[in-house]
């Protein structure tokens, strides 16, 4: 017998930032000592939107540009993630009601919160049984080409949503900085970074290489085991694992980085979806960012340690890995 949860997750777009970091996670629940990935176990993914408008933009316009968004996802190469909007519907996004719905709700309260998901899920294998997304009709929003001056781009912000709601949890490949009334994105390299680009932009659009790697980590299709590799291994401070610890992987041929954490008490960790090719491994702690929009605030993050690249590149083999990397980090 199933046992099944609601669960609100405080992860969506929000429009003031914190400091840069790096990774991205997975969603998951914990099942007594283990934790169980969050994943839709049936596809396509049925969705319906709500038949309200909001923030100047109709439920037609929203449920093309989530179809567009859902589209982009679908599109990774390395990944099997399919979608099918079922209809509109009168229901609010709201847990419970069977469906999943998508669609604008009124949240003054929320005043830096763009848009956010929530799941039902089965706490025993992980499937999700029902993710609904709302975006915050208080902000003024946009399904312009090209972007429009002081709105937020719908399509943007559901590619991101649409992302946690395929079990992607916060990536913090990105860079902000603070100006009066909060910080400006001044680049990220995920979609799934917490902060939006600001009003106006259509930046979010476009996935990038950390938000395939940790799609296609989910929903592996032949190509992601054929040509992507992974690399894993271990952060230690005095010989003792240390948890939280941001582990990036650059690719110096391409630019491109995919990072992780370490998920464990022994420090460990996993980078998978990566090229084949050599890789700088980089380890920094969670310290300029909001912990909670990566982890429970009850884990025990270390971010007591000091930046450390690992001393020689790691050539990660086609369709293989890469195992017993250790990297020792000191105290600062």
């Amino acid at each position: 017998m199933k046992r099944v949860v609601a669960v609100l997750m405080v992860l969506g777009c929000v429009a003031i930032a914190t400091e840069r970091a790096s990774a991205y996670l997975k969603l998951g629940s914990r099942v007594g000592t283990r934790t169980v990935t969050l994943n839709w176990k049936t596809f396509p993914i049925r969705y319906f939107v709500t038949n309200r408008a909001g923030g100047g933009v109709s439920a037609q316009q929203l449920q093309t540009a989530a179809g567009r968004a859902f589209g982009t996802w679908a599109a990774v190469p390395t990944a099997e993630v399919s979608s099918q909007f079922a209809g509109f519907t009168g229901n609010t996004p709201a847990l419970n009601d069977g469906i999943t719905t998508i669609g604008f709700v009124d949240r003054p309260d929320q005043d830096r919160v763009l848009g956010a998901t929530n799941f039902l899920i089965d706490t025993v294998t992980g499937e999700i049984v029902e993710s609904d997304i709302y975006l915050n009709s208080t902000f003024d929003w946009s399904v312009a080409t090209s972007g429009e001056t002081a709105r937020f781009d719908v399509e943007s912000i559901a590619l991101h949503e649409i992302g946690h709601l395929q079990g992607l949890g916060h990536s913090a490949l990105g860079e902000t900085e603070l100006r009066a009334g909060g910080r400006r994105v001044l680049g990220a390299e995920a979609v799934m970074f917490p902060i939006a680009f600001s009003a106006g932009t259509i930046e979010g659009r476009t996935l990038r290489e950390d938000d395939i790697a940790g799609l296609s980590d989910i929903y592996p299709n032949a190509e992601y085991r054929r040509e992507r590799g992974s690399i894993s291994g271990t952060v230690l401070k005095g010989g003792r694992g240390v948890f939280g610890a941001h582990v990036t992987a650059f690719n110096p041929r391409t630019g491109k980085l995919v990072a992780g954490f370490t998920l464990t008490d022994a420090g460990a960790f996993v980078i998978g979806g990566l090229e084949p090719g050599p890789h700088v491994l980089r380890v920094e702690p969670l310290d300029d960012g909001d912990i909670e929009s990566f982890f429970d605030l009850t884990l025990n993050v270390d971010t007591n340690f000091q930046v450390k690249f690992h001393d020689k590149l790691v050539v990660v083999p086609r369709g293989g890995g890469v195992n017993g990397v250790s990297i020792s980090v000191v105290a600062k």
